[in-house]
Parts: structure tokens; sequence; C-alpha cells
């Protein structure tokens, strides 16, 4: 497997751009069979202490900066708004295709460093970027790809700036893969041209129907089986050059035949046994076994404490994932609350940005991501680190039902979400009932415990003030500080005997 993938990069210079990690994987070497793979551990130590991370949805996708990350696809769809507004604003697509958006992708803001010096004030604990999305455009310098950063647009080697400046800072290396979707499989069946588990629908009047040997690659409109070659040697490029700590597959990854998942999965793990890396591979939706993977919920997580550990990507914006002109933002309190949530059920959050073609990530993006870093600087002992308690949590808010895209909740002040380190037990309020008002902790009550463990110290984080606080048989209630800590959720720290 190992020469397999060497053999396709083998005009790659490595960059040694690994990351110490906390503890080695176990040293053995591991063949493309299930069985072999599921003696690795899936679930790296450092992920299950990191619980925070940001990456990017950012490339030619950024180019439009309309509707949404969809927009390479649905600007193709004849009579849908992306359609109208590509015409309207480029001309007919037979004369201006998604291919044109190329050389205006020219990230000349793009600042590695910076990015990875925002991750870092923002609490996040590992990070990166979209290496490729739906619509198969490259951000690293790829021998296989054609379409790829270094190459065209920017002329940059847009993961390798970010692994050198995210592994430089302690980070843990992001690199989400959205390749899968871009194969063609309904060209042959024009009643399916537009079921969207291929990206880019066929149209014999425009270029996504193009044979040309370049424009064919974009569009996916090539054989089977070179796709999924490709699709193979473009993960052994990021694995090689870049050492990712975590790769992320989004959906559809049931397109790609099984001896070629093996062998990535083998690849992988066995490049990670060599770097004494721990590494994360995530799947939606049962598209690997959770013997070899952690499952990710996109805009969703679960509805109780599971044994699994687990990730949530979400993004700081509304409507898109990708930069548009005019995007909504979640806040900062909305994104806390949420992280709290999933952590408190045995999850992690990764949480998506948006920059601009240019590489700017908007200001007002900054200011949400900061105000997170801020909030966890004080919190953060209640996050990072952190393992379930006997229960999540209780108050009125809760998800009736766990999986990807669950209806939004809004969470308030008798909201509690619980995580453990030890003998001390965190109570995330996630509102603020009030100055020097009553709480009380009804998980605490022997309702819900077998046994109410014995109170050595109650205080509030980033409070100086004494927390009064008695403990009986309907809960732990406890007065909260003389004044508000946080305009978003505030922690109470219990230590026990």
């Amino acid at each position: 497997m190992k020469k397999t993938l060497l053999s396709l990069t083998a005009l790659v210079v490595l960059s040694g751009c690994s990351s110490a990690q906390n503890t080695a994987p176990k040293k053995m070497h591991y063949e493309p069979t299930w069985e072999s793979l599921a003696q690795y551990d899936e679930t790296a130590e450092w992920f299950k202490d990191a619980k925070f991370g940001i990456y990017a949805h950012w490339g030619v996708l950024s180019v439009p900066a309309y509707a949404n990350d969809w927009y390479p696809r649905n600007m193709h769809v004849v009579g849908s708004d992306e359609n109208k507004h590509q015409v309207a604003t480029y001309g007919p697509l037979n004369k201006f295709g998604y291919h044109d958006f190329v050389p205006m992708f020219k990230a000349e803001n793009f600042n590695a460093d910076e990015w990875a010096d925002l991750m870092v004030k923002a609490g996040a604990k590992f990070g990166g970027v979209v290496a490729e999305h739906h619509d198969g455009w490259s951000n690293w310098n790829s021998k296989i790809n054609p379409w790829n950063s270094m190459a065209m647009g920017p002329h940059r080697d847009i993961v390798g700036e970010l692994a050198k400046a995210i592994h430089g800072r302690g980070l843990k290396l992001v690199t989400s893969f959205h390749k899968d979707r871009n194969l063609q499989i309904n060209k042959d069946n024009p009643d399916k041209w537009l079921d969207d588990i291929s990206y880019f629908p066929y149209n014999p009047d425009m270029a996504t129907s193009s044979t040309d040997p370049l424009l064919s690659i974009m569009y996916g409109n090539i054989p089977q089986e070179q796709f999924f070659k490709n699709w193979l040697g473009e993960l052994g490029e990021l694995i090689d050059n870049y050492s990712p700590d975590l790769i992320y597959f989004d959906s559809k990854m049931s397109k790609i035949p099984e001896k070629y998942k093996l062998e990535f999965l083998a690849h992988y793990f066995n490049h990670s046994v060599e770097e004494k890396q721990q590494v994360i591979v995530t799947h939606k939706e049962g598209e690997l076994p959770k013997t070899v993977s952690l499952e990710d919920f996109e805009k969703g997580r679960n509805n109780a404490i599971t044994q699994d550990f687990w990730l949530t990507d979400e993004t700081v914006s509304v409507g898109s994932w990708s930069y548009t002109n005019n995007l909504g933002l979640k806040t900062a309190d909305e994104i806390v609350d949420l992280l709290a949530d999933i952590v408190s059920k045995n999850g992690a959050l990764m949480l998506n940005v948006s920059p601009m073609a240019n590489g700017t990530i908007p200001q007002n993006q900054q200011d949400i991501l900061l105000s997170i870093g801020k909030w966890l600087s004080v919190n953060g002992e209640a996050i990072y680190g952190s393992r379930t308690w006997n229960v999540y949590g209780e108050g009125p808010a809760k998800l009736e039902k766990g999986g990807m895209f669950t209806d939004k909740v809004s969470y308030g002040a008798k909201d509690i979400r619980y995580t453990r380190k030890g003998n001390t037990i965190y109570a995330i309020v996630l509102g603020w009932p009030g100055n020097s008002s009553v709480v009380t902790l009804e998980s605490f009550s022997g309702k819900t415990l077998n046994t109410i463990p014995k109170i050595k110290k109650v205080s509030v984080l980033g409070s100086t003030e004494t927390i009064k606080y008695s403990l009986d048989e309907n809960g732990l209630h406890f007065t909260t500080p003389s004044q508000k800590t946080d305009d978003k959720a505030f922690v109470l720290k219990i230590e026990t005997k």
C-alpha cells in the first residue's frame, strides 16, 4: 500500500510538517484490511482533550460570493436563482464557466501566520482548511490534480503554509476532503442530471460535459477508475507532505470502492506510526466503520451522553459555509452554548469560518472568535481535558433527536451542562440568572444520583467572591456572584471529596 501511494506522489517533496503528539500509536504495520486497521486507536488522546477546533471553507468557491457554498453546482441548474445571477453577472455558461473563476482566486491577503494566531486567540486546539471541496479544486501543491493553488490562482501552497503555521503553534492540523461527491455518475441518465450525488450536473451545453482533458478533471467527468486513483493519490499527497492530524470526510464517501478506502487508511495509519502521531479520521452516517473512525454530525450532535467520542462541524455563519456578500452570522453566545452542550455529551466542536476570496477573514467573524477565546481563557478548564459526568445536564432546552442537521435549540439561565475532571464537577450555566440569585442544581439530588457527593468547595470561574451553597435532598443550591461574570455562560466549579 505504502509503495502504491508513494509512487503516485514521487515527484512531491516531503515537507516534514509533523507535530509532536501526547502518545505515539501502537508500533505496528497496518494492512489494508478492516481487521488490521481496527487495531488502531481511532480516538487520539489529544482529540479527547482538545474539544474545540477551527477550519475554513475557502477556495475558488469563495469568488462568486453569492448564495452559498453550493453556488458552483447551482449556477449550472437552469432556472435557479444562482443560474440567473451567474448569467446576468458573467454571461452565458457556454462562454463563462466555473473554471473561469480560477484566475480570480488570488488570495492576495492570505497570511497563514495571522490565521493561525487567530485560531490560538480563539482558544482552538486544532485547525485547518478545506483541502478540496466538491468543486475539485485542491488548496495544495498537487502533482495529481492540475486544478491546484500552486499551479493556478494564487500560485501558493495554501495547505503547506497553514501546516507550518498551525503545527508551529502547537495546534493539530485538519485537512478536510470533500472530493467524493465530485465524480459524475449520472451523466448517462438525463433524468438524474440534477441528482446532487454528483456535484456538477452534466449538461451538454455547459463545461460540465466537456471532454477536454483539463476541464473534465475539474467537473468530475472522467472514468470512474481514474477518479478513484486520483482520490487515493491526492490523499497520499496530503498525508506524505503535510502530516495532518485529522482528516475529515464529507458525505458520499459511499461512492468510493472499499479497496481504495482500505488503502488510504492503511497508509495514513502507517504514516502516523512513522511520524509518532495519533491521527483521526471522521465519517458521516456510517460511511466508515467506527472501529477506524469517529462519527461527525454536520450541524448536529447527539442528544445524550455516548461512550464513543464524536465531532460536530458547525459554521460561524448562517446560510453558507463559504463567504458571501451580506453573510449572516451566529453570536459568540450561541456558539459557546453549543460547545458546552457538545462537550457534555462526549463530543468536540469544529467551527468553520468563511474567509473572503482574497484571504481576509472579515472582522465581524474575527470578533466572534475572539469573544469565544476570551470566554475560554476564563472558563476553559471546564472544557479542555474534561470528560462527561453522570448526566449531561438539566433544564428545559433539550434535543428531542440527535443526528445531523438537528433543530436549533435556544438555551437560557435554567439550562445547565456538566463536565468533569477527576473529583471536580463543572456546571456550565447557559445564561445569567441575575446577581445574587439562588440557583438549584437538581442533578445533585437523590432522584438523579445514587450517591450524592460530599462537597469540599464551590466557586465561580472568573469571580473572586465566596460562593454560598447548601446541599439537601432537592439538590445543590448556590448563590450567584453580586456581579455578572460574563454575558454568555458562566461556570460553577464544584470540588468534591
